[in-house]
């Protein structure tokens, strides 16, 4: 039997293109689509969490994990801003970030005077704030690169667009890193003075502020940088509910 095959018309292969080219748009829209979620979502997720965590105390931080992979363990326990010694807060901004309440997330003279040292060859440091080493420590990783750098930025836009600074010094206190394994003040004073966060006096305090830049290799110790930082202490007014 005979197979009777009709010739394809003169239109055919323009057909076939047609739907080849529409299954081809078709994809890139829908790529295009995973895209822009994905690049929203990574542009309101840290807005989502830092409100959630200006109700909610964080529950852990990726540096907790990294260091509890390491062996260090996790120490902490969350105290209310009240309860942690005004002598603390105030050694903490002498030490870390003078101008806390005047700035809106950035030192920019600090910055611009990193970016001079860096120029002259030496070592970037002192440009970090507290709200910077906060959204650090909420978020990210200790890796020194440019990247985490950006995204500490941008962090550091929303935490002090959405909390205030009180919630953002109190957030500080409470996750910042004061040894192995030690988290927070109240986890630091018990384990290194035996007392509590809120009982801590200024010699106390500015010792472990001292140990700040460099918790795993630096110890609560009195004189030299502690010494210093208990004198500029003095000077740092607090606000009556709060820092600022």
């Amino acid at each position: 039997m005979s197979e009777d095959i009709k010739p394809e018309g003169p239109g055919g292969d323009r057909l076939r293109e047609s739907v080849a080219v529409s299954a081809g748009s078709r994809r890139l829209r829908l790529a295009a689509l995973i895209a822009a979620r994905a690049v929203l979502f990574l542009f309101f997720a840290p807005a989502v969490v830092i409100l959630i965590y200006a109700v909610v105390p964080p529950p852990v931080t990726p540096l907790m994990l990294i260091r509890a992979v390491d062996g260090h363990g996790i120490s902490k326990d969350w105290v209310p801003l009240e309860r942690i010694s005004p002598h603390l807060q105030r050694a903490v901004i002498a030490a870390e970030d003078g101008k806390f309440c005047l700035h809106g997330g950035f030192d920019w003279q600090a910055v611009d005077s990193a970016i001079e040292r860096r120029r002259q060859g030496g070592r970037v440091v002192g440009a970090s704030t507290i709200s910077m080493q906060t959204a650090k420590n909420l978020f990210l990783w200790p890796a020194r690169t440019y990247f985490r750098k950006g995204g500490e930025a941008y962090i550091t836009v929303w935490l002090e667009t959405l909390l205030s600074k009180r919630r953002i010094l109190e957030l500080y206190l409470n996750v910042i890193e004061f040894g192995p394994g030690l988290y927070g003040a109240e986890a630091a004073a018990r384990h290194y003075f035996k007392v509590s966060a809120a009982d801590l006096s200024p010699s106390q305090a500015a010792q472990l502020a001292s140990v700040l830049p460099s918790p795993l290799n630096w110890r609560p110790s009195p004189g030299g940088r502690a010494g210093t930082i208990e004198v500029r202490a003095r000077s740092v007014q607090l606000g009556s509910d709060g820092p600022c």
